[in-house]
């Protein structure tokens, strides 16, 4: 995950129970959506002079590979990653993430969202006024606009009727949004934090789908493309078994934690972690990160007292953390969990 895992596993696989949601899709193969690499915010303000970075380092917590429909998810320095959607046959960049529920991109009604591609919806055909405010808070900053109806299609799978936001006031978000190459997000949790009770876009699909399944596959490269996987998992992009592990609710991807440990020695005493792959670094109790990161050696950077750095030059001979799960234990390695931000190692 991102949040505590996702930064270090390449292959995620969670699976949904079924339900009878709109099925307005015939059943079909899995989708594959390719996943793409972007520039960090802290790598793009660095870039801009902006090296105040306080604001972006809050939580925002308060099949086999024959059958699927693949996203290509691109990334870039294993810190975002995102795909392709369109929305009244307008396409979007958004980052699919399984920490919230909604659907929204920038309205050409928004006066800050430049230079994002807008949607318009009097170029759409299914285009359904609805106008209820939507308002939504990331660890970023909020986000705010008013609701709408109109056909989305994630690769090739169409939801003629999804309910989804359009953001008219994206200023919370500051310039982490304005230089990003996200236009919006596309969230992959729970019903349950659905603002507004909106079904998510998953949710929608899951009648044309094979199975109440979406897997991950993150590339580890600089430009290496991944691929989040709508309907199953593909077993070319792992290897051993998966893990199903219990979800201890279904609002966030929650698991419980059996332990983290380093060199045999618990670095927490918190008891659940989030699946979350709308967030690139490992995230936790500022007591329990302190004490981790004076395990592995890390330091905080002049630019910030919120994050940890070490030496790139050191990544190679990092201990290993050791996170316990379900009864197994998955060891990351510093280059696991290590994100180099230029010449910085975070």
């Amino acid at each position: 995950m991102k949040l505590a895992i996702l930064a270090c596993f390449v292959a995620l696989a969670v699976a949904i129970p079924a339900v009878d949601i709109h099925k307005q899709l015939s059943s079909g193969a899995p989708l594959r959506v390719p996943l793409h690499k972007m520039d960090s915010a802290r790598t793009t303000m660095r870039r801009y002079g902006l090296v105040d970075i306080k604001d972006l380092t809050g939580t925002k917590y308060s099949l086999s590979a024959g059958d699927g429909v693949p996203i290509v998810i691109d990334d870039y320095q294993n810190a975002e990653y995102y795909g392709k959607v369109s929305v009244g046959g307008q396409e979007f960049t958004v980052i699919f993430d399984t920490g919230s529920s909604n659907l929204w991109v920038p309205s050409s009604q928004c006066t800050d969202c430049s230079p994002h591609p807008l949607y318009d919806h009097s170029k759409s055909p299914n285009y359904v006024a609805n106008g209820t405010k939507f308002n939504i808070e990331y660890g970023s900053g909020p986000v705010a606009g008013f609701i709408s109806q109109d056909q989305v299609n994630v690769g090739s799978l169409v939801v003629d009727k999804q309910l989804f936001a359009e953001i008219t006031d994206a200023s919370g978000l500051g310039a982490a949004y304005k230089l990003g190459k996200f236009d919006g997000i596309l969230g992959l949790a729970w019903p349950s934090i659905a603002v507004n009770k909106i079904p998510p876009v998953f949710q929608m699909l899951m009648g044309s789908l094979p199975e109440p399944v979406f897997s991950f596959y993150l590339g580890k490269e600089d430009g290496q493309a991944g691929e989040l996987l709508l309907g199953g998992s593909d077993d070319s992009k792992y290897t051993g078994d998966l893990k199903y592990v219990p979800l201890s609710n279904t609002t966030y991807w929650a698991l419980d934690l059996d332990g983290l440990e380093v060199g045999g020695e618990s670095m927490t005493s918190a008891k659940r972690v989030i699946i979350d792959s709308g967030t690139s670094l490992l995230a936790g109790p500022k007591d329990d990160v302190d004490k981790l990161a004076k395990k592995i050696g890390a330091r905080h950077p002049i630019f910030s007292r919120q994050e940890y750095v070490v030496p790139c030059s050191s990544v190679d001979s990092l201990p290993s953390i050791d996170v316990n799960i379900g009864g197994s234990k998955f060891s990351l390695s510093g280059s696991d969990y290590i994100i180099q931000d230029g010449p910085i190692c975070l």
